[in-house]
């Protein structure tokens, strides 16, 4: 008895050299697709001091205005947070208390929120005392990556030329402010 030859569909017809010609075609456009160079947002992301910072404006989280350029010859802290962040709701009662006490001496505090929704927000910053932060919302975290944020929390210091003076990856205490944010605020 004579066993039923089966066909095989024309693309399978090709061969082993379609397959591997197939193969090196799809790695190659992968491989060149990894070396892509840098989108603009993050070649001129800030990871220097010294550098201006980028600017940041937008309707606050209370339904104001805000905008860095506005707050040039004050010393700012740009606090990255989200509401889902532990370490955040450590950090901000000390970034509001530090804000309270330094204020008459130049220093100005805005959170940049990422990736956030606003009831969450509002809930936060009741917990952690700081209802009257100046919030900039950021749900798609476009704005976090035109200021190179790597994670939350994130500090960024904008000096009173609106230059970069200093970045805190990481939770910010007090021992830091008072390094970092006291001297800048002196004279």
């Amino acid at each position: 008895m004579r066993r039923p030859t089966l066909r095989r569909p024309g693309w399978l017809r090709t061969g082993p050299a379609a397959v591997l010609a197939l193969t090196v075609a799809v790695g190659t456009l992968a491989a060149l697709g990894l070396r892509a160079p840098a989108t603009p947002a993050a070649e001129e992301a800030p990871t220097v001091t010294g550098a201006p910072a980028p600017a940041l404006s937008g309707t606050t989280l209370d339904g104001g205005q805000f905008a860095l350029s506005d707050a040039r010859g004050q010393v700012v802290l740009v606090n990255v947070f989200a509401s889902w962040c532990g370490p955040c709701r450590e950090e901000l009662p000390l970034l509001v208390d530090a804000e309270r006490s330094w204020s008459p001496r130049g220093l100005r505090l805005v959170g940049l929120n990422i990736r956030d929704g606003t009831e969450a927000v509002r809930a936060l910053l009741d917990e952690t005392g700081a209802t009257g932060l100046t919030v900039v919302p950021d749900p798609d975290g476009t704005r976090a990556v035109q200021w190179g944020v790597r994670g939350v929390p994130e500090t960024f210091v904008v000096g009173r030329d609106g230059r970069l003076v200093d970045r805190r990856q990481g939770v910010v205490t007090r021992q830091w402010l008072e390094q970092r944010i006291a001297p800048l605020l002196a004279g």
